[in-house]
């Protein structure tokens, strides 16, 4: 039987690297994003990414899912369960980024970034735990980092969504263990290609990885359940773990080195945003 993989944030960046990466291997896909139509500033939709997809042979269904629209996530997961049959991994990676401070925070922003990536988790994982439960099988994925108070300071609201999104996979791990569902975050140890470190000037290609990284090391958690439940991962200390050594090839360029994702680099991608509102203001 094929095992299937509900993906959010499919359409571009890490979740289109997982996607891509599970096809690989033989998973059928679920692309659940919320852009369905061509955006120029925010390029790839769920049918484009379902295309791309394809070319591995697997099964891809294309859903709409706003993760903070209630009604959205439950037919999102309806249609996977009508198509399918079963859920096997799912994959919460979509999410919103906010890297200010509290007093440049305001309840509107707190509400999306929460919103987003702790509830919009906490909906899509609830979604489909029946079903998990009922399977007694099932491995729920989130993207984000080991809980670290250290990182609030600067970043208050998206660090609290954040660690929520981890301590959502913790508690899986632990409440659904009767029933060998696993809970794992993961995190990457460097800055990763993506809309976001394109547009918040967080360096340059020479300092980024590709997102292949990130979907490596979701296949090596799906593949090594008994070493990755209940963990919270970095990327490369993890594939390290299973065995690989070659991490040049993640490099965006050739001979790059990658910026690991620290304090400071997030501290200077909140002076850039401080100047864009200034600027826009």
């Amino acid at each position: 039987m094929r095992k299937v993989a509900f993906i959010t944030g499919a359409t571009r960046g890490i979740g289109k690297a997982c996607a891509l990466r599970l096809a690989r291997e033989g998973w059928d896909i679920v692309v659940a994003a919320r852009s369905v139509e061509e955006n120029p500033r925010l390029p790839g939709t769920i049918h484009a990414a379902a295309e791309e997809i394809r070319q591995y042979g697997t099964d891809v269904l294309p859903v709409p899912c706003n993760v903070r629209d209630d009604a959205q996530v439950q037919e999102a997961a309806r249609a996977t369960l009508e198509r399918f049959g079963r859920v096997d991994a799912v994959i919460n990676n979509a999410g919103a980024l906010w890297w200010r401070t509290m007093d440049e925070t305001p309840l509107k922003r707190f509400d999306t970034v929460v919103g987003v990536n702790v509830r919009g988790t906490y909906a899509v994982t609830e979604a489909f735990l029946p079903t998990m439960k009922a399977q007694r099988s099932g491995h729920v994925i989130t993207m984000s980092p080991p809980v670290d108070p250290a990182m609030a300071p600067g970043q208050i609201a998206y660090f609290i969504s954040k660690f929520g999104m981890t301590l959502i996979a913790m508690g899986i791990a632990e409440e659904m263990r009767e029933f060998n569902i696993c809970g794992t975050a993961l995190w990457p140890k460097t800055i990763i290609e993506s809309y976001a470190t394109i547009n918040f000037g967080m360096g340059d290609n020479r300092m980024w990885r590709k997102a292949d990284i990130l979907a490596d090391a979701v296949w090596e958690i799906l593949e090594h359940p008994e070493l990755s439940n209940g963990r919270a991962l970095i990327d490369e200390e993890f594939l390290r773990e299973v065995g690989y050594t070659d991490f040049d090839r993640y490099a965006c360029v050739e001979g790059g080195t990658p910026l690991p994702l620290s304090m400071q680099v997030m501290a200077a991608a909140r002076a850039i945003m401080s100047a864009q509102r200034n600027t826009a203001t």
